[in-house]
């Protein structure tokens, strides 16, 4: 069921804020997927592991076996093909960030046309520019490795907007003395769950299970409340 026996390991790109990010210290894991992964382990009788990876390759590393599981990916048909998946856990939505102070008037998503457009690579985020610019909406886009990095230059005034989930949009817009506004949200019609290889059924009827369980007894609530200080949990 699991790599190693008696241990649940958990591939993460720590550094994707409120969802994984490192405490002051730089060392200890900490955010929603922290808390989810523990509890599951917990659950399930297991050690948890984590293994920071970059995003763009952290599917990649599912597959050839270097962890479990892959959390915080959105649950997409074509991935569903190559992919085990637990049910959703969080639902989220796309949403456009701008400055503050910005003159920019975003009301629907084609209004990035003509201006600079950074998302992180390999997120739902460049999909959603990509089929925008299929569309004929024509924008000069800036793929990051690091959301931080998009948030960094959006300050800085070297990039125009912010393309990102809602869930991490509002943990930088939402915030006392923000340097950034939601510009525009959209359907929450994104479905975020676990990824695992395809195949590895016992683990995923497992996490299900304790997922299920984590629901019931409110656990979940609790740690959307705890990192969000709002329930983004899915219903």
């Amino acid at each position: 069921m699991t790599i190693k026996e008696g241990v649940l390991s958990v591939g993460v790109e720590i550094g994707y804020p409120p969802m994984e990010y490192y405490e002051t210290d730089g060392v200890t894991p900490a955010g929603f997927d922290i808390e989810l992964t523990k509890a599951l382990a917990e659950k399930l009788g297991l050690q948890v592991k984590y293994v920071d990876t970059a995003w763009e390759g952290i599917l990649a590393g599912l597959n050839s076996g270097k962890y479990d599981i892959a959390v915080n990916v959105t649950i997409l048909p074509e991935r569903e093909k190559r992919f085990n998946f637990t049910q959703p856990y969080i639902g989220s939505s796309m949403t456009i960030v701008t400055l503050k102070n910005s003159p920019l008037k975003i009301e629907q998503p084609e209004n990035i046309a003509g201006y600079r457009v950074s998302y992180q690579g390999g997120t739902t985020a460049q999909y959603f520019t990509e089929k925008l610019s299929e569309q004929g909406v024509k924008f000069s886009p800036f793929s990051y490795e690091k959301i931080v990095n998009c948030f960094d230059d959006l300050k800085l005034k070297r990039v125009d907007l912010v393309v990102v989930d809602n869930i991490v949009a509002f943990n930088y817009a939402g915030k006392e003395n923000s340097h950034f506004k939601i510009a525009w949200q959209g359907a929450s019609d994104e479905r975020i769950g676990i990824c695992l290889k395809k195949g590895n059924n016992a683990l995923t009827i497992a996490l299900d299970k304790a997922l299920d369980e984590l629901f019931a007894d409110g656990t979940m609530l609790e740690i959307s409340n705890k990192i969000f200080n709002r329930d983004d949990i899915y219903h």
